[in-house]
């Protein structure tokens, strides 16, 4: 393939989701615990950033970082704080959309990148962006490959776009229906997600409409693995995995995917065979059904998930408890089952901050004695493969046919 491999971004929220991607991804994007539209993600705060951006450009990445909300007149003290310590951590790009982002970021050197939620339609929006110190657009979501193949002839800019992930049902981003209903805006990361609810439809006569579900207004999310080489044809600076909010296992998978996609697209043993296989692991994980999005047209029926819920993936995780302690020598993790029980041969997930572990439960403990289950209530030692720490969770991990 002749035109060249684009980069391949992957959000993350915390060491141990930069630890299962890094060896897939080039740049990671992130934010801290404020102006992001992840507001849940707050691992990495001011006090911790340096110490992040290091990890990330020491796994030979580039950085990112978010400041991508609204921004109100009481903000500005602290955005010129956050944009002044990512340019003395040296960050690699702020991704913001705000003039008052912009504007400082541009004042501290710093590289910028013109998030999605400034919903960069065409080529002059892009080079207005250049204009006022930008190198990269990260394109809206809305856009058909077509138009977006019409920007790129007519701009030099880095063109960035989201290849996987959630995709919202308003316009990248501009929907107010959290804030109406819950006082939660999502412009500001606080989306409650009330488009994952169950609806119903009612027409003019009070009659409940029948419509085959009951998810009116949740879409499918992003996915195309199997459009990759056309993404590539089109000239792409690059591809942008959306999930900051989810579970290192989902980056995990995910990014891999995507990065054996693209080397199979520099080595020309690209098909739609791997692609099937790709998709079908990606579909173990958590995902609301897949579509193409915009990508070849506006989203019709097939576009959204009406029948299922917040999760259709073949993987499902219960929480379990949470690590007490961990016992080095012995590799022993101490837990409190406080949601459920667990027995031996339980395949389970222990997750933190800077933890992530895959494993099956070889044996429990309980005190000194040998034990084939536990009950909720009770502690138990499990041996583990790795470290953990105290306070991780605990999730059993169950495979359903769907």
């Amino acid at each position: 393939m002749s035109d060249p491999i684009p980069e391949l971004v992957a959000g993350v929220r915390n060491p141990a989701t930069l630890s299962v991607c890094k060896d897939h991804v080039d740049a990671v994007y992130f934010s801290i615990d404020r102006f992001s539209l992840r507001a849940r993600a707050r691992d990495i705060t001011l006090d911790n950033l340096d110490m992040f951006v290091e990890q990330v450009q020491d796994s030979g990445l580039k950085a990112y970082l978010a400041v991508n909300t609204v921004i109100y007149p009481e903000d500005l003290p602290a955005v010129e704080a956050v944009v002044k310590a990512a340019a003395s951590t040296g960050v690699d790009a702020v991704i913001a959309w705000d003039p008052a982002v912009i504007s400082k970021a541009v004042e501290c050197g710093l590289e910028l990148h013109i998030s999605t939620q400034a919903n960069v339609s065409n080529w002059q929006a892009a080079e207005f962006y250049r204009k006022l110190g930008a190198s990269r657009v990260i394109l809206s979501r809305e856009l058909t490959l077509e138009q977006i193949k019409d920007i790129r002839q007519h701009t030099d800019m880095e063109l960035e776009v989201f290849v996987h992930g959630a995709m919202c049902q308003a316009i990248s981003g501009r929907c107010y229906l959290s804030a109406y209903l819950l006082g939660r805006p999502g412009n500001c990361g606080e989306c409650a997600q009330p488009c994952r609810w169950q609806w119903t439809l009612h027409g003019e006569d009070g009659g409940q409409v029948e419509l085959g579900g009951k998810y009116l207004l949740s879409a499918r999310d992003l996915c195309m693995i199997k459009h990759v080489p056309e993404l590539v044809d089109a000239g792409l600076d690059a591809f942008k995995i959306e999930g900051r909010l989810r579970n290192p296992g989902y980056m995990a998978t995910v990014s891999r995917c995507y990065r054996d996609a693209l080397d199979a697209c520099r080595d020309g043993s690209y098909d739609q065979g791997k692609a099937q296989q790709w998709k079908e692991q990606m579909a173990s994980v958590y995902n609301r059904g897949f579509s193409t999005g915009f990508y070849f047209g506006v989203p019709g029926p097939d576009g959204m998930a009406v029948e299922k819920d917040m999760n259709a993936s073949t993987m499902h995780r219960q929480a379990v408890g949470v690590v007490q302690n961990y016992f080095r020598k012995q590799g022993v993790a101490a837990v409190r089952l406080l949601e459920r029980g667990l027995a031996v041969g339980d395949s389970i997930v222990i997750e933190g901050t800077s933890t992530y572990l895959e494993q099956e439960v070889e044996s429990l403990m309980i005190g000194e004695d040998p034990v084939q289950e536990a009950r909720k209530g009770q502690e138990v030692g499990i041996k583990v493969a790795s470290r953990v720490r105290k306070n991780d969770r605990v999730f059993r991990v169950e495979r359903h046919v769907i």
